[in-house]
């Protein structure tokens, strides 16, 4: 079925204004189009309900299936804006759901499978959905590892410099990986998995490639959690390896002026001085689609079992 949309405007009951989309027969209502979401950008509702769209053939695949941790800002990116777990009663049926447990209870995530559904978490002012790196039939099994490269300052030599790093490391022990900018302050680098090894195993590795690759350079890296033990170094962060966290997905817009959006990378473009985390915007969708760096990376999950083997001999 298509995803060509039809629009047109009118007002809801209450007066206010809304835009009627429909994409693969479903109708999303986006109210209060207008509505400035990132003031000093200009940037309403509609333009981030219009980028959603638009990138959603790149950014599905890296959705369909899991469940999402909504960030979202109804009274623009000025505003704290709230982190939403269960769906709301008022989402329409055709949004996918997971139930999945958490202590002393149950918690129902959105999962956006579609081009639709991700339209209307823009009307819900959803800026950013963050993903969890396991899906809905295997919430304890991941099948994205994901180290967090994140500066103590705002040097990005620093960062390109341990992606580098990281990069050849895991090369040492076997394992294919992909890199991407966080939109915020660092790179993400990602490992996909073949779902054999619950989290606490992908943790535990992680928390050992990183100890190896700080012990390696200990005067630029670091695994200390607390600020002041870092003393300017950057820190391996591998915190969201674990049942129901969560990491920013590929194209995601973040909350922050100038609508910075999460972007893949080839690894040739961190070899780029001009890098940074914030390189691509919402306003520069277009370059950003113009090459998909990912487009010849294969993303079959790996064993963590020979790597596994290697790494302890490494820190032998």
């Amino acid at each position: 079925m298509s995803d060509r949309s039809v629009r047109r405007d009118r007002s809801d009951r209450a007066g206010r204004a809304t835009k009627t989309v429909r994409i693969g027969g479903r109708t999303i209502e986006l109210r209060r189009p207008d509505k400035p979401l990132f003031p000093e950008d200009g940037i309403t509702k509609a333009d981030l309900a219009d980028y959603y769209r638009t990138v959603a053939p790149r950014m599905l695949p890296h959705l369909r299936g899991r469940p999402l941790m909504l960030e979202r800002h109804p009274d623009g990116i000025g505003d704290k804006g709230f982190m939403q777990k269960d769906v709301p009663d008022h989402f329409p049926d055709w949004v996918h759901r997971a139930e999945l447990p958490k202590e002393n209870g149950l918690v129902t995530y959105a999962i956006c499978d579609n081009t639709a559904t991700l339209v209307h978490l823009a009307d819900q002012a959803c800026v950013t959905p963050h993903r969890f790196l396991s899906k809905a039939d295997r919430p304890d099994h991941p099948d994205r590892l994901v180290v967090d490269l994140d500066p103590s300052t705002d040097d990005f030599a620093a960062v390109r410099e341990a992606a580098r790093r990281l990069h050849d490391l895991l090369d040492e022990l076997g394992l294919p990986s992909a890199v991407m900018t966080t939109g915020s302050r660092g790179l993400h680098v990602l490992v996909p998995l073949d779902r054999r090894a619950p989290f606490d195993d992908v943790r535990a590795f992680a928390r050992d490639l990183a100890g190896l690759l700080a012990a390696r350079h200990p005067d630029t890296l670091t695994t200390e959690a607390r600020k002041q033990a870092r003393r300017g170094r950057l820190y391996l962060d591998i915190q969201r390896n674990g049942y129901a966290q969560t990491a920013v997905p590929p194209y995601a817009v973040r909350a922050r002026p100038g609508a910075p959006v999460a972007a893949p990378l080839a690894w040739a473009d961190v070899d780029d001085p001009e890098l940074t985390a914030r390189r691509w915007r919402l306003a520069t969708v277009e370059d950003l689609l113009k090459d998909d760096p990912w487009q010849d990376f294969s993303w079959r999950g790996r064993s963590l079992g020979p790597a596994r083997r290697r790494l302890a001999a490494l820190r032998a």
